[in-house]
């Protein structure tokens, strides 16, 4: 895989990926602290867990260039989450890379995660060469689901399995796997 030395900015037709900003850690917050956003997590998070999150997300970024951007709609709403790739290797317990996403609940219903998510996959297939790309959520996340098959992304359901860092006794704990190969996204129309 080819590391990206920058940050990169991608834009869609109705949407900028960028590298997050200090005014971001607000709104992500509130995000955060959302329980609908927050309904396939353990819980909502505090505003510290929320700013240690953007500082491992910002992290990823300066280091190789891409991760989970911040998304914009440029003229309407500065921050309305994020969308991106991220290495997925220590839940799945193989070399990954994953998509996804978490945006803010009034910006849902809008296509804005499947038009940002094929971005990223298109970044993650041409330009750093990935084979494959994966996507995990609970296995009542219908919502998140949607959006992977809406981007082409396939579900075997052999390939699920229990979060390592959830308790087996908690409800949230079963995951499905959703995959993409590079093969498979290119051919697409």
């Amino acid at each position: 895989m080819r590391l990206v030395a920058d940050e990169t900015t991608l834009r869609t037709e109705r949407l900028l990926l960028r590298p997050w900003r200090p005014e971001d850690r607000a709104r992500f917050a509130a995000l955060n602290a959302d329980p609908r956003v927050m309904e396939w997590f353990p819980a909502p998070m505090t505003s510290a867990e929320s700013d240690a999150s953007a500082d491992r997300i910002e992290k990823q970024l300066r280091d190789t260039g891409w991760g989970l951007w911040a998304v914009e709609i440029p003229g309407a709403a500065p921050f309305i989450g994020f969308v991106g790739l991220s290495p997925s290797e220590s839940t799945l317990g193989f070399p990954s890379v994953e998509i996804g996403w978490r945006l803010a609940a009034e910006h849902w219903g809008k296509g804005y995660a499947p038009e940002a998510a094929v971005a990223s996959l298109r970044f993650g297939f041409e330009d750093l060469f990935l084979d494959e790309i994966v996507s995990f959520t609970s296995v009542g996340n219908a919502k998140s689901r949607r959006v992977m098959t809406k981007i082409g992304m396939t579900h075997n359901p052999e390939d699920d399995f229990n979060h390592p860092r959830l308790p087996k006794t908690s409800p949230l704990s079963r995951h499905v796997l959703y995959r993409i190969t590079a093969e498979a996204f290119l051919e697409r129309p």
